[in-house]
């Protein structure tokens, strides 16, 4: 499986996960299959709020889900539109993340719980 994560900045496994997609200056996308991780800058970062791209984002990589603290709408059902489940990270870094990811315990992400904005209303954590 691949699972992309949102991050501040690529440090592999041990990376932070990023509290918003869209805007996140990164991606680190591991292969749970070959145990590998490449790095991706984000492609869309200055989009117009609400005009995410996630696929040109992650550079048109082949994902099946992404990791995040926090997500827009739009963008959630962009992936889910493809395929892509979102889930948000519950820990600190990338490596936790799948351990939970692993287990079944990150909660997928629904448009309910998604940002309608930047002015607080996100449940970025």
């Amino acid at each position: 499986m691949k699972v992309c994560f949102a991050v501040q900045e690529n440090e592999g496994i041990n990376s932070t996960v990023y509290n918003h997609f869209g805007s996140a200056p990164a991606f680190v996308v591991v292969d749970t299959e070959f145990e590998n991780a490449v790095a991706i800058n984000n492609k869309d970062k200055h989009h117009a709020h609400g005009a995410c791209n996630p696929v040109a984002a992650i550079g048109g990589q082949q994902i099946d889900a992404v990791v995040v603290g926090g997500i827009g709408a739009g963008a959630l059902m962009k992936l889910n539109a493809e395929g892509i489940k979102v889930f948000r990270s519950v820990a600190n870094t990338i490596k936790e993340n799948l351990v939970l990811l692993t287990e079944k315990k990150l909660p997928e992400m629904t448009v309910r719980q998604t940002c309608g904005g930047h002015q607080g209303g996100c449940g970025h954590h």
